[in-house]
């Protein structure tokens, strides 16, 4: 495998970090069949991809065997928001370039710098993705991962834009939604969670993210009505 460095890996202020180790506990309370978690959101700028790899962050520094998976193929940001620069002379390959040859998935998996996690970036952006997702490599590149990892968490397109989401999650174990506090309304969150259902990928939590306690610091509580309790419980998490 390829080596590489996060370079932009941000050190998270306490209350973030402890919210997110509180989010890390409880997915180890869903037992073991849940391996394959979609991360994703209803509209774009939720916070989703900056839930997915500080929670992959989180597991990896509980000794915990997890990688991340950029699937988000239309607009992902992974390489230059975290800096990811190979330690070799290596050109890395992401996802898109993954679906669309013929390697192992082993060899395009990297190790990173953060001890005992891997992960695979999507490097090159395409235009219509479906045709990729839909293609027995992707699914087969989950089963691999979830036979060699604990946990693979999986950074998924918004569900209110395309169908993307919808396909992921058909083939996940289960999905956190990461909802904007604040910005996205109830009725949105109701029709995420509806095409989560219809996809057969069950809820396992919601997290509501950039919340901002009375007095201007970071807090989380449990979920358990704000969007009805029904779906199960989740995570309030403010990031930045």
């Amino acid at each position: 495998m390829n080596k590489v460095t996060l370079t932009k890996m941000p050190e998270l202020p306490y209350a973030m970090e402890e919210a997110l180790n509180r989010l890390r506990i409880n997915i180890g309370f869903l037992g073991n069949d849940i391996k394959k978690i979609m991360v994703v959101s209803t509209l774009p700028n939720e916070g989703k991809s900056f839930i997915a790899i500080h929670l992959w962050e989180q597991m990896i520094k509980a000794g915990t065997p997890s990688v991340y998976l950029d699937a988000d193929l239309r607009k992902s940001i992974t390489m230059t928001k975290y800096g990811i620069e190979s330690d070799g002379k290596k050109k890395i390959e992401g996802t898109s370039q993954y679906l669309a040859g013929n390697k192992h998935i082993k060899d395009v998996i990297l190790h990173t710098d953060i001890e005992g996690g891997d992960l695979l970036p999507n490097v090159e952006n395409v235009v219509n993705p479906s045709m990729l997702l839909e293609s027995h490599r992707f699914e087969e590149m989950l089963d691999y991962m979830a036979e060699n990892y604990r946990y693979v968490f999986i950074d998924s397109p918004p569900l209110n834009l395309v169908s993307d989401g919808e396909r992921i999650g058909s083939m996940c174990d289960g999905a956190i939604l990461v909802v904007r506090g604040g910005e996205t309304s109830r009725n949105m969150v109701r029709n995420s969670i509806q095409m989560l259902e219809r996809a057969g990928c069950p809820l396992l939590g919601i997290v509501l993210n950039r919340v901002k306690g009375s007095k201007g610091g970071y807090y989380y509580k449990r979920y358990g009505g704000y969007y009805g309790g029904k779906y199960g419980e989740g995570e309030y998490y403010a990031s930045k």
